[in-house]
């Protein structure tokens, strides 16, 4: 199969995927960063402004990375994830308990299954949405960026990590070899399924541009839209108002 799916193919394949690589996906992203995704899911939880008691709902939250982050920030808010692939939330629940056995503490978030395109959540439950990574593997990104603003309290933030496409970045060509030639190499010395790491690279390549997004997330219903971008312009933090 191609590394990009068709429309119709696309959601059971990325699904699949994603349960594949579950049990090295935490380390292929601190290698694949530098271990810089740390320091971006730290900024990304310091923009949600959440209240000392508020709630918080990661969607494609992968491992809960991001959730366990606002958790860290904050211990007294509520923090669920909600992932479509099973695997992957059973991957964040054992690295929870293994986090909670250190000194830092950390209790897990919430784990729910879901699709992003069809939150199982209220209108207006939450003091923030976030998602990192995921709205390049949607079937339907107007669609997801609409659920994500639905589920947000009036006043409250969703805000998104995303890749940007590498060809109009600082050191283009030196971005795109890393991105093109040297994940795929470490993805197959690494991850079970390696072809998983020719699949994202590419899927960033397809990704709309930042300014785009902006548009995408203020048609959605979203107000005061900012971005900042990370690692020479090829990751940005999309930030919106609802």
């Amino acid at each position: 199969m191609s590394y990009l799916p068709s429309p119709e193919e696309k959601a059971a394949y990325v699904n699949r995927m994603f349960a594949e690589i579950a049990p090295r996906y935490d380390l292929m992203n601190r290698l694949m960063t530098g271990g810089q995704d740390v320091a971006w899911r730290r900024e990304l939880v310091g923009l949600c402004d959440l209240p000392a008691q508020g709630s918080l709902l990661d969607v494609g939250t992968g491992t809960g990375d991001i959730a366990k982050e606002a958790l860290r920030q904050q211990p007294g808010i509520t923090a669920i994830g909600c992932d479509f692939t099973f695997e992957m939330m059973r991957v964040g629940q054992g690295t929870g308990e293994r986090i909670r056995n250190t000194q830092y503490a950390i209790r897990n978030p919430h784990f729910t299954q879901g699709d992003a395109l069809h939150l199982p959540f209220p209108d207006d439950a939450f003091d923030a949405v976030t998602s990192g990574f995921l709205l390049r593997n949607v079937t339907d990104l107007d669609a997801a960026l609409r659920e994500q603003v639905r589920v947000t309290k009036p006043g409250g933030r969703v805000i998104c990590l995303e890749t940007a496409p590498p060809s109009q970045v600082l050191l283009g060509p030196a971005v795109r070899f890393y991105m093109f030639r040297v994940l795929p190499v470490l993805g197959k010395l690494i991850s079970p399924r390696g072809s998983a790491y020719q699949y994202l690279p590419n899927s960033t390549r397809t990704f709309p541009e930042p300014d785009v997004v902006v548009l995408k997330m203020e048609r959605a219903g979203l107000k005061n839209v900012f971005y900042r971008r990370k690692m020479l312009g090829t990751v940005a933090i999309h930030v919106g108002t609802a």
